[in-house]
């Protein structure tokens, strides 16, 4: 699939059909996210693949919002192991961890595979179930599987602001 067919065709699944992702798609979605920039290549990003059943159970005690998909990863960071900014008000950890989600969604929807973002879910509660090291924060828990089908993006997906709406030339 072309780049921007990938980008124009990705869409947050909300209703999985349950089958597991076959290891060679995974493979290809995990090292998409391993080959993802991060700040002075600080790479501080971890990803947990939760596929067995203890673990889905834990997901869906945190959200509702598993939909049905029998893999779910979960991206976090590690909170010692990230690149402070001038001014010392922000670092890189989030996003870092936000373009590594991002090359895994769009790899995802590369192979043939549909993807769901989900922030609807307490991170520390979340750490905490998981068993989760004290130094790393969940940046979000991306679904992955294959759409039910029938399943289509909500109706709002392909509304977009004028790109003169959101680019200021300076």
């Amino acid at each position: 699939m072309e780049f921007f067919d990938v980008i124009k065709n990705r869409y947050a699944c909300k209703n999985f059909d349950g089958r597991p992702v076959e290891r060679e798609q995974l493979n290809m979605i995990l090292e998409a996210g391993r080959l993802a920039p991060t700040a002075k290549n600080l790479q501080e990003q971890r990803i947990y693949v939760v596929q067995s059943e203890a673990g889905l159970s834990k997901i869906d005690k945190v959200t509702p919002c598993r939909y049905g998909a029998a893999t779910v990863m979960v991206v976090a960071f590690d909170k010692n192991h990230v690149f402070t900014y001038p001014g010392e008000t922000r670092n890189s950890g989030v996003e870092d961890a936000a373009i590594v989600a991002t090359h895994m969604m769009l790899a995802a929807k590369a192979a043939g595979v549909d993807s769901c973002w989900i922030n609807f879910f307490d991170p520390e509660v979340t750490a905490k179930e998981l068993g989760l090291p004290e130094n790393e924060e969940i940046l979000m828990i991306l679904d992955i599987g294959y759409a039910e089908k029938g399943s289509k993006p909500l109706a709002a997906h392909t509304q977009r602001r004028k790109i003169s709406e959101t680019v200021t030339y300076i």
